[in-house]
């Protein structure tokens, strides 16, 4: 299965004497996908609390988080230019910048570049080295190994590529400490185990715009039952993931409490989801997306545990 070949010029609508200055400024900002960097700065301001066993320096926070989203936000762009033509295929993504004309692909290639670049020189001058080189790190993985080299081709794109979502967790420690540990490794894991399960829910729902689009997708290569089976493999791993980081990271009983709590909710929806997946209900009666929008919750709410368990 292949996607589609040829990546339109990204002239949907908007032509130049039809793209207000608000309207531009607006669409640049959505290259950078602000509701996914979020969830990023989720996981990493946090760990810079973990590793501090306290509060970090907030000036530290301040750069590491603007670092963050214009490294993130330039991957993001650059994503958008490559799958130009996915998005102008799909119903869920027909809105975006360069599908409607309102930012050409050329100016999306520059901004994305710029990102990537004013990204790395401004945590290699104002947090490290070391932040700086996992911050391009996880760009460049984001943009090649997984945009160019995964998506198109293996039902595990969301697998190894969610690697790019991970590395916030080790550029925030390095922020704080200019080195990993293992506590790091342990939440890189979590994270890592939570993004399959996390996305397929989604990919689920909108089986039918990765299909059109000719994106391999799980749920376009394997029935409800099948994948809802790998999600709930990929959950019981990071749940158990989750609980290394009491004796690794030396944590208070806040975090074991509520990794627990927080898990076996998990679990009980991705158990749900494979039993209405079993009984054969489909559209509005499956509620995959029940498990998505927890699964946003779960993360935040853990990660908010992380920044607190210092402070008991």
């Amino acid at each position: 299965m292949t996607a589609v070949e040829s990546r339109p010029a990204g002239a949907a609508g908007a032509t130049p004497a039809h793209r207000p200055i608000g309207a531009r400024v607006g669409a640049f900002v959505a290259l950078t996908k602000p509701r996914i960097i979020e969830l990023l700065l989720i996981t990493t301001v946090p760990v810079m609390f973990l590793a501090q066993r306290g509060v970090p320096n907030l000036l530290l926070v301040l750069e590491v988080v603007v670092g963050g989203y214009l490294s993130a936000g330039g991957a993001n762009a650059l994503n958008m230019y490559i799958d130009r033509d996915i998005d102008a295929v799909m119903s869920r993504t027909e809105r975006r910048p360069i599908v409607t004309g309102m930012v050409s692909p050329r100016e999306a290639l520059v901004f994305g570049i710029a990102l990537a670049i004013g990204s790395t020189v401004w945590l290699w001058a104002l947090v490290n080295p070391l932040s700086a080189a996992l911050a391009l790190a996880a760009l460049l993985f984001y943009v090649f190994v997984y945009t160019l080299g995964l998506k198109r081709r293996t039902a595990q794109n969301i697998v190894w590529g969610g690697i790019a979502g991970c590395m916030p967790v080790f550029v925030g420690w390095a922020a704080v400490t200019n080195e990993l540990s293992w506590s790091a490794l342990v939440l890189f894991l979590v994270i890592f185990f939570w993004t399959p399960p996390h996305y397929w829910p989604l990919s689920m729902k909108v089986r039918d715009d990765y299909a059109k689009a000719g994106v391999p997708m799980l749920p376009v290569l394997k029935g409800n039952v099948a994948v809802a089976k790998q999600i709930v493999v990929y959950s019981w791993v990071m749940v158990g993931v989750s609980l290394l980081l009491w004796p690794l990271g030396n944590t208070s009983w806040l975090y074991p409490v509520s990794a627990v709590l927080l898990g076996a909710f998990w679990l009980k929806e991705a158990h749900g989801l494979q039993a209405r997946a079993k009984a054969g209900l489909v559209g509005a009666k499956l509620r995959e997306m029940r498990l998505f929008h927890w699964s946003i919750t779960y993360l935040t709410l853990l990660f908010v545990v992380i920044a607190v368990d210092p402070f008991v």
